[in-house]
């Protein structure tokens, strides 16, 4: 899907924040409006993905369901932005019985058209099954 004419860094980066924003309030059908259709979850270095919206919705809304709720925080270390992807880096924390454990987290978010095509998450193999929970058995080697 081509990019529009009048697409820049600064709407690029906006789309990204709004994207990470819902996310973390966990408003599931708003944060599912920020992605094109069909969109691709890579995980690395497990090398495991995702796709598509049926997949991505069972995602999302376990997501908000149950990993949210298993956060103790989360804070943005950095951001980048170029006119077709947005990098974030995050230091998360998550509760899971009873102790909390730190995880990096580097997400990388793209551009299909005006809407995000999918992310590319970089974290530990521990943090990717905390997020993904029983969808983890689902996801498919990466081609």
């Amino acid at each position: 899907m081509p990019m529009p004419p009048d697409w820049s860094v600064e709407k690029m980066a906006e789309l990204g924040a709004r994207h990470a924003d819902l996310e973390g309030r966990g408003e599931l059908e708003a944060l599912l409006e920020t992605l094109a259709p069909d969109p691709v979850y890579e995980f690395h270095p497990a090398r495991l993905c995702m796709r598509g919206d049926a997949m991505v919705r069972r995602f999302y809304t376990q997501f908000c369901e149950r990993f949210l709720p298993m956060q103790e925080g989360y804070e943005l270390v950095a951001s980048w932005a170029n006119e077709t992807s947005v990098a974030q880096e995050y230091d998360v924390s998550i509760r899971v019985d009873g102790a909390v454990e730190h995880f990096r987290v580097l997400g990388i978010l793209y551009a299909r058209g005006e809407r995000l095509g999918g992310e590319r998450v970089y974290a530990p193999e521990r943090f990717i099954r905390l997020m993904t929970g029983e969808l983890f058995d689902e996801l498919e080697p990466l081609d």
